[in-house]
């Protein structure tokens, strides 16, 4: 119960003071609606009006957890119509748009990792690329993703590939530098000491890599990981926004937008930190499965 308690707190907070916010940027709505009828809100008036607006400035709490609710639950067990769903998943449902955009996410995630885990091989074992790789790395990263998005979609679209792949790839120019940059720091944090001993040993670069350098970055590479994993759901979401998406978060954040369904946007965006949360708990499990069989476990 100790260690639920500051946790629980500060959600508290952060819930209060989202409903007092909610009240500040939503009263003025509720007193205009007042004037107009002639008449003076109250401080109830005010409250409840706030609390209660169909496209609000900011949504309560409760608003956004009640959107997640129908688009998700409701949704895939009873439809729009009270009829209960069987198999497939509803395309108005947050669960299928989560879906739309965790594929790309998982694909590029992959491929980011990997290419990631390479560089960084490459760039601890061979100085050239050391040199040159890693400020190219550094450099990339520079470039607004925003702004390198739709040349992405735009030039892969013009040699026939769209959906998935474009997103995946932008998934993965996010998620790959951290990687990297934890990898590189992991392969390098063994002592001078360590790396003399297997000299003495007359271990070839071969097995020091394999016995020594990767072992003691999997704590690195396993944090790095996260990281990569959130970016790439970021770079996902991203993807799905140039192109006009009608599947994925991306899209409902778009839907959201035009139409000015400011629930809609926060439920999206619940969701996505939803997804983002599962990913980073499922590398931490294995993290811990790992470093555990390694005799690592922290």
């Amino acid at each position: 119960m100790r260690s639920f308690l500051p946790v629980l707190t500060v959600v508290s907070a952060i819930v209060a003071i989202w409903y007092g916010a909610c009240v500040w940027l939503n009263a003025a709505w509720t007193r205009d609606q007042a004037a107009r009828a002639g008449e003076e809100a109250g401080f109830a008036e005010i409250l409840a009006g706030s609390f209660s607006q169909e496209r609000p400035v900011l949504p309560a709490p409760h608003q956004v957890a009640a959107e997640l609710w129908d688009a998700t639950v409701a949704e895939e067990l009873f439809g729009r119509r009270g009829i209960v769903r069987t198999g497939t998943l509803s395309n108005r449902s947050l669960v299928y748009h989560a879906w739309v955009t965790l594929s790309a996410t998982l694909l590029g995630f992959a491929f980011g990792a990997g290419l990631g885990i390479l560089l960084a091989v490459g760039i601890v074992h061979n100085r050239a690329m050391d040199m040159s790789v890693m400020p190219w790395a550094i450099a990339s990263q520079t470039i607004p993703i925003l702004a390198i998005a739709p040349m992405i979609i735009v030039v892969l679209n013009s040699v026939g590939l769209s959906g998935l792949i474009p997103k995946a790839i932008i998934s993965a120019y996010l998620s790959f530098f951290p990687v990297v940059v934890g990898m590189v720091k992991g392969l390098r944090s063994p002592d001078a000491i360590q790396l003399d001993l297997l000299r003495t040993y007359n271990a070839g670069r071969g097995a020091t890599f394999w016995k020594l350098r990767l072992p003691a970055s999997m704590p690195f590479l396993f944090a790095s990981l996260k990281v990569g994993a959130a970016a790439s759901l970021v770079g996902a979401i991203v993807g799905e926004l140039p192109t006009g998406a009608v599947a994925g978060l991306g899209a409902r954040l778009l839907t959201g937008s035009y139409y000015g369904q400011t629930v809609q946007i926060w439920a999206a965006l619940f969701a996505a930190a939803i997804v983002a949360a599962g990913l980073v708990g499922l590398i931490g499990w294995v993290e811990r499965r790992t470093l555990a069989r390694m005799g690592m476990a922290r």
